[in-house]
């Protein structure tokens, strides 16, 4: 089923959540909402499942190209699961995710027989028949995960809707989980759309991804196009770690402060001021100076397993430089606070902006 909203807009008192929201999503897709806390991504999710209605008069929200912006969610047949999952603490698993079958109108709920063999069709499917007699506070986290999906799955939606699906999850079930829903997308091939916050879940598991900031739409596209191209200096910050500073582009040629950057290194940018953009991994650190380095100021080194970070401070305006090393690197060059050294950036992403005014990393 195909999910369309258009010109959505929400307020709450005066925050604006959404502000002029629309989107297409195709049948069968697997689509992350991505962004920061209050983006408005959990607010849009709830407008689709009809938790919650635009401002009037404005947009609409179809569902394989009907309007269903007049329906609650129960005539969405729509299959939502909450952040903390909801379960009925007094039912087994077997009764939670039989409950939105068993609680239908009698003209239209299955005979006893067909609720149990669909039950236990999905606590098959979602590999937990083992846990059928158990009750929620029996259960793992991501236990009750799968029981929440299921439960969702249960009354054969058109859709499905997650909120946060893995937000309460230690970062080892996390993994786990996503590569199972991954799988049981692909075998079920529901329309799907989750909220997410955290880049690496929404780059793993979604087939396009759509960034969200300050209830806009800043970007949507595939993993791939997201990160090796992004539209704005917020995106590109969002999808991992960025590095930004005040640069000017003038005969062809950019400019970080004094720095000329070597030719191919930022092509393609209109003359005047920009944003330069530099991921960790893209800066090179060195002992020796010359016209293309940066001097910068070692204040922390970090060893995170396969990698090392370099937290340094930029000499010109002080504002906070991250680089991230291999081990081998670090070994060789033996960084310790207080020391000075160079940097050369490998690859750079020019965006228009005003000197002066880049926030730093993680001010988004």
């Amino acid at each position: 089923m195909s999910i369309e909203v258009r010109g959505i807009s929400k307020r709450f008192g005066s925050f604006r959540a959404l502000d002029d929201v629309s989107l297409a999503i195709g049948r069968g897709e697997l689509v992350a909402l991505l962004g920061p806390s209050g983006c408005g991504k959990t607010t849009l999710l709830r407008v689709i499942a009809g938790l919650e209605t635009p401002d009037p008069p404005s947009g609409v929200v179809l569902l394989d190209g009907e309007d269903v912006s007049a329906r609650g969610a129960a005539g969405r047949r729509v299959g939502f699961v909450f952040q903390h999952y909801a379960l009925f603490r007094h039912m087994t698993v077997f009764d939670n995710i039989a409950f939105g079958l068993a609680a239908r109108p009698r003209a239209t709920r299955p005979a006893p027989e067909a609720i149990r063999s669909r039950v236990e069709a999905l606590l098959e499917l979602v590999q937990i028949s083992f846990l059928a007699d158990r009750y929620p506070g029996q259960l793992s986290g991501g236990q009750r995960q799968r029981v929440a999906l299921a439960r969702a799955l249960a009354v054969e939606p058109r859709v499905l809707l997650l909120d946060e699906p893995f937000g309460a999850l230690d970062a080892g079930v996390r993994r786990g989980l996503r590569r199972w829903l991954r799988r049981l997308h692909a075998n079920l091939a529901v329309t799907t759309v989750f909220v997410t916050h955290d880049q690496e879940e929404a780059l793993e598991l979604a087939d396009r991804v759509v960034l969200m900031d300050a209830g806009r739409i800043e970007q949507v596209g595939t993993p791939a196009e997201v990160y090796d191209r992004p539209r704005s200096p917020f995106v590109y910050h969002f999808l991992g770690h960025a590095n930004l500073f005040d640069a000017e582009v003038r005969d062809g040629r950019t400019r970080i402060g004094t720095v000329e950057l070597p030719p191919g290194t930022a092509p393609g940018a209109a003359a005047g001021t920009v944003v330069a953009c530099v991921r960790p991994h893209d800066l090179d650190l060195d002992r020796a100076p010359g016209p293309d380095a940066l001097p910068l100021t070692v204040r922390q080194v970090l060893h995170v397993g396969p990698v090392v970070r370099v937290d340094l401070e930029d000499e010109a305006t002080g504002r906070l430089v991250e680089a991230e090393l291999p081990r081998e690197r670090q070994d060789a060059l033996a960084l310790a606070p207080g020391e000075r050294v160079f940097a050369r950036p490998r690859a750079v992403r020019l965006f228009p902006g005003a000197p002066g005014v880049v926030p730093g990393p993680g001010s988004m």
